[in-house]
Order: C-alpha cells, then sequence, then structure tokens
C-alpha cells in the first residue's frame, strides 16, 4: 500500500510538472530547469517537491508580470 501511495504521489508531481510547464509556455516562459528534485524522490517514502529551478532576469521579470 505504501508503495502505491508513493507511486502516486509522483505520479501527481509528474502531472503538475507537466502542467505548469505548458501553462508557461502558453505566456512564452520557459523555465529550463523545471523538474521533480531528485533529493525529495530519494526518500524511501517519495513526496516529490517540483523544482523550479535557475532562470534569467528577463524570465523572472516576465513570470513577475504574468502573476499580476
Amino acid at each position: 500500500m505504501k508503495a502505491r501511495h508513493s507511486a502516486l504521489c509522483v505520479e501527481e508531481a509528474e502531472d503538475a510538472v507537466k502542467e505548469l510547464r505548458a501553462e508557461l509556455a502558453e505566456a512564452g516562459i520557459t523555465l529550463p530547469s523545471l523538474g521533480l528534485d531528485p533529493v525529495s524522490l530519494a526518500r524511501e517514502a517519495p513526496c516529490p517537491l517540483v523544482e523550479l529551478g535557475r532562470c534569467s532576469v528577463e524570465t523572472a521579470r516576465r513570470l513577475a508580470a504574468v502573476l499580476r
């Protein structure tokens, strides 16, 4: 049961990353390092974190403008 829960958590996190990547692309924004945090996946019972990663100053400003 625990393994199934972990697998579902990872699947949900992967779906969230895909959704975020698609929405950012619609706004013309790319976060090159967007993905799942490998350290959070390495736990015995993974509870993945989404790694937004680094981006240029221009991308950060575009992201802020979209969020406004």
